[in-house]
């Protein structure tokens, strides 16, 4: 009888067991904020910043694959077609391409790139399947006899070919620029001119801010607020007090009537909205602040996989975290700012590097103006950007991780505005030269342009050959 008593005991504390923890799980899975305790793996290093937010991309608890490429859409579609992409949707939605989907499926991003699976996953979060390449070109071999005997797995090495972005490494470009030499006689960057076309610009505020010069008494900080003379000077001197850009604009972001808020000593990427949206929107698509884009805490770099500095592991990424709170530098923006966090060794190095240099010069006003290379000028490029169907202009672009990998997406953005194709793709497909931070020259050769040129050969012999 007491063993009967005792078995008893051990199933009702096992089912009470059984329901607290059938309640936890449920709990965490439809009210908690943070699910990692579902995660069936670590995240990749282009997602990593999101492990608090789950729902970023599990939009449906109970979804399947179609909620992931929802939300893979959501984020990436904008550059997932054509001229971007070199293997958008479209393609193989059309039906004369229908029979290559029966090996692989290109049409959900998941094929390649499936989260949470560590053991797989390769450099830029790839988990693609081996043999992704070769179903498609498998006479590759027949049709360029520069490529035979080439494995399919060396597709996608340092400047041979992109998946996605290929737009400066496909057989017509390279020939283009094939004997360009390694420095451009007149290297510039693109120039500024968000100010020269803001009477274009629809959305721009200039119904409260009209674009004029603003003195010391134009301030319309309330009185409480309007103290701290550092603050005052260094707004005067900013863009934004030249540009007629008033303390309410930032503090007091007005609503959708047009009506001021209330005061906000701290503003966040609200406060830069209303003139700077594209540069928030694509500040949150980056690493630097697609937290902030999906509603949670700021990224710091104690959460990044890169090498950071100690003392600015807890410093929150947010607009303000390079732009000053009130001069809002650019020139500060665009190399101390990054160095107050990276320590690997390819930022520590670019003080020390010729890019340094041109950017010293510049800063001293013995160089003309976009001839200084900072570290923004190949990470956050100044490109032109789409504001709406009639209009496009130069913009910084914040998402400082568009170009970032494959590393050979800076070569139209960044690299060829200074330095020849050629050069540029030796550069960066070389490790050590990257570590330097470009200081000398490329101790590799990618053999892309060689294998274009001879090619380009074979093709005009056969069109002079009898019968070509």
């Amino acid at each position: 009888m007491a063993e009967s008593s005792t078995n008893r005991s051990y199933w009702i504390i096992w089912a009470l067991l059984t329901v607290t923890l059938g309640a936890l799980l449920a709990w965490v899975l439809f009210d908690a904020g943070d699910k990692s305790l579902y995660m069936p793996g670590p995240l990749s290093d282009g997602h990593h910043q999101l492990v608090d937010s789950c729902d970023s991309c599990h939009t449906d608890s109970f979804g399947g694959g179609e909620v992931l490429q929802e939300a893979c859409v959501e984020c990436h579609g904008d550059v997932r077609v054509k001229p971007f992409d070199s293997h958008p949707r479209a393609k193989f939605t059309d039906p004369r391409n229908a029979d290559r989907l029966e090996k692989i499926d290109a049409i959900h991003c998941v094929t390649c790139h499936t989260e949470h699976r560590p053991e797989i996953t390769q450099k830029d979060g790839l988990t693609q399947p081996k043999d992704v390449c070769f179903h498609c070109h498998a006479d590759i071999g027949n049709d360029r006899p520069s490529h035979e005997g080439m494995e399919f797995n060396t597709c996608a090495n340092a400047g041979c070919h992109n998946y996605h972005n290929n737009r400066a490494l496909y057989t017509d470009f390279l020939l283009k620029h094939a004997e360009a030499p390694a420095n451009k006689e007149r290297a510039r960057l693109p120039g500024r001119e968000f100010a020269d076309v803001l009477d274009e610009i629809l959305e721009y505020p200039r119904d409260h801010y009209p674009v004029q010069s603003l003195s010391s008494g134009d301030a319309d900080a309330p009185q409480e607020h309007a103290g701290n003379e550092q603050i005052h000077a260094d707004w005067l001197a900013s863009g934004h007090a030249q540009a007629g850009v008033n303390c309410s604009a930032c503090h007091q972001p007005r609503n959708a009537e047009g009506e001021l808020g209330s005061w906000v000593n701290k503003p966040g990427t609200e406060g830069c909205i209303a003139c700077h949206s594209l540069e928030v929107k694509r500040f949150g698509e980056g690493k630097h602040g697609m937290r902030l884009a999906a509603s949670l805490s700021p990224m710091i770099p104690a959460r990044a996989r890169l090498p950071m500095k100690e003392k600015a592991a807890h410093a929150e990424l947010t607009c303000n975290s390079c732009h000053g709170a009130h001069d809002y530098s650019t020139a500060f923006a665009a190399v101390d700012a990054c160095l107050q966090c990276h320590n690997d060794q390819h930022s520590t190095t670019y003080t020390d590097s010729p890019h340094a240099q041109l950017w010293e010069a510049e800063l001293a006003g013995t160089a003309q103006s976009n001839t200084g290379v900072s570290c923004a000028s190949c990470h956050m490029p100044r490109i032109d950007f789409d504001v709406n169907d009639w209009m496009s202009r130069k913009m910084v672009d914040h998402n400082q991780s568009a170009n970032l990998s494959p590393n050979s997406k800076m070569l139209r953005s960044a690299c060829l505005h200074c330095h020849g194709l050629g050069f540029s793709i030796n550069a960066l497909a070389d490790r050590q030269l990257i570590d330097k931070n470009f200081n000398g020259a490329p101790g590799v050769h990618v053999e892309s342009i060689d294998l274009a040129i001879k090619d380009q050969e074979r093709y005009l012999q056969e069109l002079q050959s009898p019968g070509g």
